[in-house]
């Protein structure tokens, strides 16, 4: 069945063309808890049958278990999609719980030749860092991926919570295709500084979390709905007061799903792709879903289009969100800006 497959979008000015919707594969395995891989594995099946080309993993995800579960479906369909993953986030040896940011050279090459291994694959087709090193220079670790493309290792560069500086400085050192960040009805700082840059430089704004971790889809009202092993059970914006603030946000939105006759989650999906033409750049938001149901209902979301009207009824949304998208906030641009 080929019914309803999505329109196609380009990474930068030279990379691929992929599907406007990606799938964040994150939940797959890891991050959300209990899952049930056989579902998981349809929905990324279902999810290549409506024409999403983009698959976003890392090598964080579950300690590289992440991208071993998706080996076997990338490895099916090589020629049909394109594969992300990232690098930066080190595990240490004696500690599985904690992360700590690397961009050095050597560091860099270790995680390419761990994630090719597990992906089990030639090439990445498109690579990210997946957060910023401050202590390392930009230059000297895009220089270094850059490396990777000319050995034939890598064959596009990304950023991940990037500032526009440092975009640009990353830029000057070789192309960079795309930019992810995250960027929804409740967070929309990268506006400011990092949209126009990747606007100027003809990066793709690759927006991740553009259901706002579920939140936007109103599945759960706060922390306490989570199960113990969902990392969202620390987020601030899920907690206490702020979540009960949250959740009264969300009415405009479900007038305006109600109007559509769609649902809540997919009003915020064509908010996240009508940002491409509010802002005049590429935007691919990269959902993240488990259930082949609703990644129907998130490309569906695709072929919604919102009025100025209601644009403006859900612009001021964001200014009255409480709560940072992060505990510590220093580790995303908007903390560097």
């Amino acid at each position: 069945m080929t019914d309803g497959r999505i329109t196609t979008a380009k990474l930068g000015d030279d990379g691929p063309e992929v599907g406007v919707q990606g799938l964040g594969c994150m939940g797959m395995n890891f991050g959300y808890g209990p899952s049930d891989a056989d579902a998981s594995r349809a929905t990324l099946e279902r999810a290549l049958e409506l024409g999403v080309t983009l698959y976003d993993t890392a090598d964080a995800y579950g300690a590289g278990e992440n991208e071993r579960f998706l080996s076997p479906f990338f490895k099916a369909h090589r020629d049909e999609l394109v594969i992300a993953t990232k690098f930066a986030l080190s595990i240490p040896p004696d500690d599985p719980t904690r992360r700590v940011i690397r961009n050095d050279p050597p560091y860099i090459r270790q995680a390419v030749e761990a994630s090719l291994k597990r992906l089990d694959v030639d090439v990445i087709d498109l690579y990210y860092m997946h957060r910023r090193d401050v202590n390392v220079p930009i230059e000297e670790s895009v220089g270094t991926m850059a490396e990777l493309v000319r050995e034939g290792k890598v064959k596009h560069l990304g950023l991940s919570e990037v500032t526009a500086g440092e975009l640009h400085a990353a830029h000057a050192v070789h192309p960079i295709a795309a930019v992810q960040s995250e960027w929804s009805l409740f967070s929309r700082d990268i506006e400011t500084n990092v949209v126009p840059a990747a606007r100027e430089l003809g990066v793709t704004l690759v927006a991740y979390s553009p259901l706002g971790r579920g939140f936007l889809t109103g599945s759960f009202a706060s922390a306490e709905d989570l199960s113990s092993g969902d990392f969202r059970r620390q987020q601030p914006r899920f907690t206490g007061d702020n979540a009960a603030a949250n959740g009264a946000l969300l009415e405009p939105i479900r007038a305006i799903a109600e109007a559509h006759d769609a649902s809540v989650g997919q009003i915020a999906l064509a908010w996240a792709h009508q940002q491409s033409s509010v802002h005049g750049l590429p935007v691919i938001p990269i959902p993240g879903t488990r259930k082949p149901t609703r990644v129907e209902e998130n490309t569906a979301a695709t072929r919604i289009v919102l009025t100025d009207d209601e644009l403006a009824l859900l612009d001021p949304i964001a200014a009255k969100v409480a709560g940072n998208r992060y505990a510590d906030m220093a580790f995303t641009s908007a903390g560097r800006e």
